[in-house]
């Protein structure tokens, strides 16, 4: 197998011995590329449609790249993380407005779980651990030989990349596409500073128990310094492919039914082109700015291999 298809440097993966590595990159550049097609290219297809494949192609990625970089075992544990915590605690806001303020769901995201989208729990834990990920290469992986700073820190970071997401995702999906109402409004294209707040807090619980998981049993640091460049370059452009879906409705002007002026519960006035190009500017100064940010250091630790986990 040629370096440029190599998952590692020198050695296999921790619990990947004698596995088809090269279907595996295949597989997981298929479901970035399939996801691109889903969110770059208008389709004539239900945006209902587009949404789940989407979502099918980026649990699909989350799950083998996780799995090859944390065991099944560790990625498991963080889908199960993602799955229950949001629930809970987008059920706990939903009926009590703690702690994103008050909202509730349409039926716009198909059946629920109690009070809560099925969907929803799956998008956290795809695009989650794409956060993740990209926390690890801009402060450094945590491991069992990690430093106690990092089992703190890189939930921190990571918290602040997955809530970049939803700057752009909230104000279309709740505000334009009615996928959830937001009561009382806000200043946000009609979604309140609460929101970030409770998404701030739910992510950052996700990721520190993950962090403390991984601190007592995951893989040491020896582990992270094997990933090859092309394996820890993917979470990256999955990231900016779902940056890129925001982008993309403005310059096409949005999504099929959305008129040009909505209005939101309280009554106050929008407008979708500007939403939609709110969006776009914080996908681009946000995500894709975070996500350049770690390809530049992933250049750097490519030159300085010590620079993956320094001790």
């Amino acid at each position: 197998m040629s370096d440029s298809v190599q998952l590692t440097e020198g050695r296999d993966l921790p619990g990947t011995a004698d596995r088809p590595l090269r279907t595996v990159l295949v597989l997981m550049w298929l479901a970035v590329g399939v996801d691109a097609v889903a969110n770059l290219i208008p389709l004539p297809v239900p945006g209902s449609l587009v949404t789940v494949v989407s979502l099918l192609m980026e649990l699909t990625f989350a799950l083998v790249h996780g799995a090859l970089a944390y065991r099944w075992r560790g990625i498991l544990v963080f889908l199960a993380l993602a799955l229950v915590i949001s629930n809970v605690i987008e059920d706990i806001g939903v009926l009590t407005g703690v702690p994103f303020g008050h909202y509730h769901y349409t039926d716009e995201l198909g059946p629920k779980l109690f009070e809560v989208p099925v969907l929803i729990g799956p998008a956290y834990f795809a695009v989650g651990y794409m956060a993740w990920f990209i926390a690890t290469i801009l402060l450094r992986p945590v491991s069992r030989s990690g430093r106690l700073s990092t089992v703190v820190g890189t939930p921190v970071v990571a918290s602040f990349v997955m809530v970049a997401w939803d700057l752009a995702l909230d104000p279309s999906s709740a505000t334009l596409r009615g996928r959830w109402v937001w009561e009382d409004g806000g200043g946000y294209f009609g979604v309140p500073l609460t929101n970030f707040l409770g998404w701030s807090l739910t992510v950052y619980l996700i990721y520190q128990l993950f962090a403390l998981y991984l601190h007592r049993w995951g893989p040491d640091a020896a582990g992270f310094q094997r990933l090859g460049t092309g394996y820890r370059t993917m979470p990256i452009v999955a990231y900016v492919v779902v940056a890129g879906d925001y982008v993309a409705n403005w310059l096409t002007g949005g999504h099929d039914g959305v008129p040009p002026d909505v209005t939101d519960a309280t009554g106050h006035l929008w407008r979708a082109a500007d939403v939609y190009e709110s969006s776009a500017l914080t996908a681009i100064y946000g995500m894709i700015f975070l996500a350049l940010l770690a390809a530049l250091r992933l250049i750097g630790q490519v030159r300085d291999p010590a620079r993956v986990v320094r001790p």
